[in-house]
C-alpha cells in the first residue's frame, strides 16, 4: 500500500470519528492503567462491568491495595485470569505507593516494570492518558493493519513498528483507537463487513465479503 492511500484512509476515519476515545471507562490514569490491565483476554464491556462496581469503592492505589488480593477479586471475578490479575494490581498498587507516591509514571520503562504491565498496556496508557504518539497493537489493529495490507507484520512488534514509520505525525494520537474501532465492528474477524465499510475500496484485501455472497 503506498503512503497516498494509507493518508486517504486515516482522514475517512478522522473525518467519521474526529475525536476517538478508548471505550474503557476511566477518569484518572490509574483507573486508565488498571482497566487495561484487567483487559488482556477480556472484553471492555466486561472490565467496565468489573470497574463499575470496584471503583465506586477503590480507585486509588492505597484504597484498592487496602483491599488485599481476595477482595479485589471479589469484584473482577467475572473477568477471564481474575486471580492472577487481581495479585498483579495489589502488586501494582504497592509499587505506585512506595515508589512513585501513588502517581502514575508517565514513563515507559517504568510502567513496564509493574506486574502484568507489557508494552501493549504501557503505549495505552501512554497515548489515552497522556496524548503521546504510541501505538499499541492488540488482535484488531494487527488484524486491520495486515488485512488492509496498511502496515503488515508477523507480529505485534512487527506491526508497531510499521504503523509509527507510515502513520503521518498528524494521525499518530489517534490512529490506535481508529484502528481498534474499525476492528471490532466493521473488520471484524471472521466475516469482515466489506459491504458497510468506509474504506472497502481503499483496502487492499483480496476476498472481500459482502452481504449479497
Amino acid at each position: 500500500m503506498n503512503n497516498q492511500k494509507r493518508t486517504q484512509i486515516l482522514e475517512r476515519l478522522r473525518a467519521e470519528n474526529p475525536h476517538p476515545e478508548t471505550e474503557l471507562k476511566w477518569s484518572s490514569p490509574f483507573e486508565l492503567l488498571i482497566a487495561v490491565l484487567l483487559s488482556a483476554q477480556a472484553t471492555d464491556v466486561s472490565v467496565n462491568k468489573a470497574t463499575d462496581k470496584l471503583y465506586p469503592i477503590a480507585n486509588t492505589p492505597q484504597a484498592i491495595y487496602d483491599l488485599g488480593v481476595e477482595g479485589v477479586k471479589t469484584y473482577i471475578k467475572t473477568i477471564g485470569l481474575f486471580n492472577s490479575k487481581a495479585e498483579n494490581v495489589i502488586k501494582t498498587c504497592k509499587i505506585l505507593l512506595n515508589k512513585h507516591n501513588g502517581e502514575i509514571p508517565e514513563d515507559r520503562e517504568a510502567l513496564e516494570a509493574l506486574p502484568g504491565v507489557g508494552r501493549k498496556t504501557a503505549n495505552v496508557v501512554l497515548n489515552t492518558a497522556f496524548g503521546w504518539p504510541t501505538i499499541a497493537v492488540d488482535t484488531h489493529i494487527f488484524r486491520v493493519s495486515n488485512r488492509t495490507k496498511f502496515a503488515m507484520g508477523k507480529n505485534v512488534d512487527q506491526v508497531e513498528e510499521k504503523l509509527l514509520k507510515v502513520v503521518p505525525t498528524e494521525f499518530k494520537v489517534d490512529v490506535h483507537h481508529w484502528f481498534i474501532l474499525h476492528g471490532r465492528y466493521t473488520c471484524i474477524a471472521r466475516k469482515p463487513r466489506c459491504g458497510s465499510c468506509i474504506i472497502e475500496d481503499l483496502c487492499e484485501f483480496k476476498d472481500k465479503i459482502y452481504p449479497d455472497e
